[in-house]
């Protein structure tokens, strides 16, 4: 894709949304249910879509909302539903609305005081610290959000008892039923005002910062950060972590400037994406322009996106760490400084992330966990604490609490942010340098991500491809050494390809929402070979998709 003339710029004016505008269609407009697009489909993040193309409004959250109350009586859900929510302009409406099903089934719903916001984790760390040590009266949580996409979307997703995101069996189940709410045009949906709802006995505000604030000194060394006397910068980039900074600064003496402590529902101040769009995406350099040109007056400085589930990382001696080189320095930070984990603790990542993460581990003589993408696959082990560390490539993570209990089954951005700090404090380099400290042992990879146009029909047939249906016998003048459709850990299948040689990988996956398909590719020789993977993967999926 052509990098638009825009990228890394300030977003004009022509471009914001108008918010009146998105929440009046929000309202207004009904989707057709008999149209695939307008549909409730559940992602590796939940159902998002937007108020102007009918895919996200009232109507889906009341079929959702409505679906999710089912699911609870179904399994016997009777405690505390935990609900956030980011800065997007419709999470607000949103939140309203599944307050008037939520209230009209009777279920206790827990939302921050104030009409504030929340971060994703924050909702985690609660159903889980709710849940400890019981066994009935469990709570599960809400999140609604659409991440970093841009100011134009929506996104309302489900947490249950566990604390991290719902597995397929769950989402299936919860976009079934609330698609047949939908056709009926949610007339078995219950519901009562949102003045009832707002002030039924049912309904309770509560404060999520504080609880989630004290908490973090049993995942990150705070002391150490505080005794250094770091100089941080953070850009919550307008999302829902920028009330978090100014009570960890009280609480932990901190000297963290927030840069931008806007909240904007057009995202203004933003900078442009690599595509021409605003998008809150703290792995991008473009999006991340206004802080990588602050990187020489920190010693760290990190973002958030909007439901402060991914992280980005600036050092003075790096600019923006892409988020498969931090994960790298992360795990062999964490895994000699964690003496109350497990040694039989594996370290999890996605299969499309960076194989300098393999060879950190191999080299320290740890088990890695190897899953395909959604941070799903992370949350059995990290609740056992089978896994310590869970990774993905697009800038998401978690790890587990100093004593090797969990701390939360959803990605964690503020902990990756604060862990930055932290390696920098204890070891006086920041990541950055530590990076270069990989490459210098283990060689540097060259990473890349681009989208390919597929038809509906290609994208199918991708997914399910079977590995003898490559014919290839080498990639980029190696020979191929695997070739695989299911996940080496857990066996689950992959949903596409990928395709490994000695120096260098690719994996393909269809996109389930636009007609493209994703290739991820990696080399260890140089930017060249990297390009001639990239073209070769390519015609490798076009022939197998072609034999079938």
């Amino acid at each position: 894709m052509a990098l638009s003339p825009l990228a890394g710029k300030p977003a004009p004016k022509e471009m914001l949304i108008d918010p009146e505008q998105l929440i009046r269609e929000y309202y207004v407009r009904k989707p057709d249910p008999a149209e695939p697009a307008q549909q409730i489909s559940f992602g590796t993040s939940g159902h998002r879509g937007s108020p102007l193309t009918g895919s996200f409004n009232e109507a889906h959250i009341l079929a959702i909302a409505q679906a999710i109350c089912d699911y609870r009586r179904r399994h016997g859900i009777s405690g505390p539903l935990y609900m956030g929510r980011d800065t997007h302009a419709v999470s607000g409406p949103a939140q309203r609305t599944a307050l008037e099903v939520l209230a009209a089934n009777g279920v206790e719903t827990v939302i921050q005081g104030g009409n504030g916001v929340t971060p994703t984790p924050a909702i985690s760390r609660v159903i889980l610290a709710h849940n400890r040590g019981r066994t009935d009266r469990l709570a599960d949580g809400i999140v609604i959000t659409p991440s970093h996409n841009p100011p134009e979307d929506g996104g309302f997703k489900y947490n249950p008892t566990n604390g991290g995101p719902a597995d397929s069996e769950v989402t299936n189940w919860i976009q079934e039923r609330a698609n047949a709410l939908l056709r009926v045009g949610n007339a078995d949906t219950k519901r009562v005002p949102f003045v009832a709802a707002i002030g039924s006995a049912t309904t309770y505000e509560d404060d999520f910062i504080a609880p989630y604030v004290d908490d973090l000194r049993n995942v990150v060394d705070m002391e150490a950060i505080h005794a250094a006397r770091l100089k941080l910068g953070v850009d919550p980039l307008g999302g829902a972590a920028v009330h978090y900074w100014e009570p960890i600064n009280a609480a932990y003496k901190l000297d963290i400037a927030v840069v931008n402590p806007q909240v904007d529902p057009t995202f203004s101040f933003m900078t442009v994406d690599h595509d021409g769009k605003i998008r809150m995406d703290c792995s991008s350099p473009y999006a991340m322009a206004r802080l990588v040109g602050l990187k020489d007056q920190y010693q760290v400085a990190f973002a958030n996106d909007t439901d402060a589930d991914r992280h980005g990382i600036v050092t003075p001696s790096a600019g923006l760490l892409n988020p498969n080189h931090y994960l790298a320095v992360a795990i062999r930070y964490l895994l000699r400084h964690r003496s109350g984990w497990s040694a039989a603790a594996a370290v999890g990542k996605t299969l499309v992330s960076s194989s300098l993460i393999d060879r950190v581990v191999a080299g320290l003589g740890r088990a890695l966990w190897e899953v395909p993408v959604g941070f799903k696959w992370f949350v059995p082990g990290l609740s056992d604490g089978s896994v310590c560390f869970g990774g993905e490539e697009s800038a998401g993570a978690s790890f587990l609490r100093m004593d090797g209990m969990v701390w939360t089954t959803d990605k964690d951005g503020l902990i990756m942010n604060l862990l930055a700090a932290e390696i920098t404090a204890r070891t006086g380099k920041d990541p950055g340098e530590h990076y270069r400290d990989l490459t210098a042992e283990f060689g540097t990879p060259f990473y890349s991500r681009i989208d390919a146009p597929a038809t509906p029909e290609q994208k199918a047939r991708l997914g399910k491809l079977s590995a003898d249906a490559v014919r290839a016998s080498t990639l980029a003048g190696e020979p191929i050494v695997a070739k695989i459709t299911r996940a080496p850990s857990n066996g689950a299948p992959i949903g596409g390809l990928k395709v490994s040689a000695r120096s260098g990988w690719f994996a393909a996956r269809p996109s389930g929402t636009e007609n493209i398909y994703k290739i991820y590719a990696e080399s260890f020789k140089d930017e060249h070979h990297l390009e001639a993977i990239v073209t070769e993967a390519q015609e490798i999926v076009r022939k197998s998709l072609e034999d079938r």
